[in-house]
């Protein structure tokens, strides 16, 4: 009797890997899709951004605004 409930433990739990295998394999198989499709996406130097001019009166405007906030940290550090 003890072998023939070991043998059914054994085939419970055969039963429960390979539902576990099946469910992986076909995440893996979704994984790969997934990062097939990336790979299939513009490649990288089609993505970069073309980089903005500041002007530079623009440039000139940040820096004094840039000096007057450390200006005013400094003045509150006295």
């Amino acid at each position: 009797m003890a072998i023939e409930s070991i043998v059914a433990l054994i085939d419970e739990e055969i039963a429960k890997l390979t539902q576990i295998r099946s469910l992986l394999a076909t995440t893996g198989v979704a994984a790969k899709k997934v990062a097939e499709a990336k790979a299939k996406k513009t490649p990288a130097k089609a993505r970069t951004r073309k980089r903005r001019t500041l002007s530079p009166e623009a440039r000139k405007r940040i820096a004094d605004a840039q000096r007057k906030r450390w200006a005013a940290q400094k003045a509150k550090a006295k």
